[in-house]
């Protein structure tokens, strides 16, 4: 069953606080591995990461180690092992990329993962285990999970990534506004699968993320080639002609100093990039103005946009909801849109 990013933190949430394991799947660079460390961040639960596919099937079951007279021997935990069996506090114990490890190794997984427990060792009750995995068919190395695997998971789900839970999130993370707005434009872009076995890069979460840190400092006449390193070519030549547009369009000091007057663009792609540019440009000091450009956008029938621009605002400076300007908005036809998305 497919999640969005927000509701597989919930549940992740939900069965980490009973130690219930969860296996999620999904694309590779959609924010599995974040996800698991935001619950694990917000739960109070310190994090441990394995990594299955470099493992040897010791590492599951501990090393035999003989008795002084030599006539037995038990097997001794080390490395991940004997930090989970010796951890104090509630700890997620990450399994990420299972599904390209050794049936062997799965398999030495299996008694950790029911029985919670590898002869003498006993895993305290605070351990949970979480683990994740690409699918067959996203041409990363997984021949598959043994069924008695799968089903030591209280639940599997395939993390779907959206464009209003990475809007969010990119946001929160002050992401650049045109990049935002580029995705926002074209949402199909967020996560495309690769179809060739070619050494190049396509669109994920992850590949937009590190476009997000590089656009600040990569050199114009070098944008291209940057970005279709970390997304593909055809992705990055249409956030050049995005960008193109963005920069054409009025400062948002020019908008700023006559919001009664200002020009409103008339195509979508012109549209995006203003709501997102104007966002990122609040503050409490010019708030009043920046809802004097929003109520203009409603009453050209651009509700869409009024909207993303007033959330935007609001989740990169949360204190915008005190001002004023925004207290009076939430009266009129504004505060009607808001509460209506």
């Amino acid at each position: 069953m497919k999640v969005t990013p927000s509701q597989l933190v919930a549940l992740l949430t939900a069965y980490v606080q009973k130690a219930l394991p969860v296996l999620i799947t999904g694309a590779p660079g959609i924010g599995k591995s974040d996800i698991v460390d935001q619950v694990a961040k917000a739960t109070g639960h310190d994090l441990l990461i394995s990594h299955p596919v470099v493992e040897d099937p010791t590492d599951s079951k501990g090393l035999p180690f003989p008795s002084a007279d030599g006539s037995t021997a038990k097997h001794l935990p080390f490395g991940d092992l004997e930090s989970a069996v010796n951890s104090k506090n509630p700890l997620i114990w990450f399994l990420d990329d299972l599904g390209q490890a050794s049936p062997a190794v799965q398999a030495a997984k299996m008694q950790l993962l029911l029985a919670r427990r590898v002869g003498d060792h006993v895993l305290p009750s605070h351990v949970t285990f979480v683990a994740a995995t690409n699918r067959r068919g996203d041409n990363a190395g997984v021949t598959g999970l043994l069924d008695p695997v799968i089903s030591r998971f209280a639940t599997v789900v395939e993390l779907a990534p959206t464009i209003d839970d990475w809007t969010a999130w990119a946001v929160r993370s002050n992401v650049p506004a045109e990049l935002i707005a580029f995705l926002r434009f074209r949402p199909d872009l967020l996560s495309v699968q690769k179809k060739s076995r070619e050494i190049e890069n396509t669109p994920s979460p992850r590949n937009w993320g590190f476009v997000a840190k590089t656009m600040n400092v990569v050199p114009k006449d070098l944008e291209l080639i940057s970005y279709a390193g970390s997304v593909g070519e055809a992705a990055a030549l249409e956030l050049m002609g995005f960008l193109g547009i963005y920069r054409e369009l009025p400062s948002p000091d020019a908008i700023l100093l006559s919001p009664d007057t200002a020009m409103i663009p008339k195509k979508p792609a012109a549209l995006y990039a203003m709501s997102s540019a104007l966002a990122a440009y609040s503050t409490e000091a010019n708030f009043d103005r920046v809802l004097t450009y929003t109520n203009r956008l409603i009453g050209e029938d651009h509700r869409e946009f009024a909207a993303l621009l007033t959330r935007d605002a609001i989740r990169r400076t949360p204190a915008l909801q005190n001002t004023h300007a925004f207290i009076r908005a939430q009266g009129g036809a504004l505060g009607q849109i808001i509460q209506g998305q």
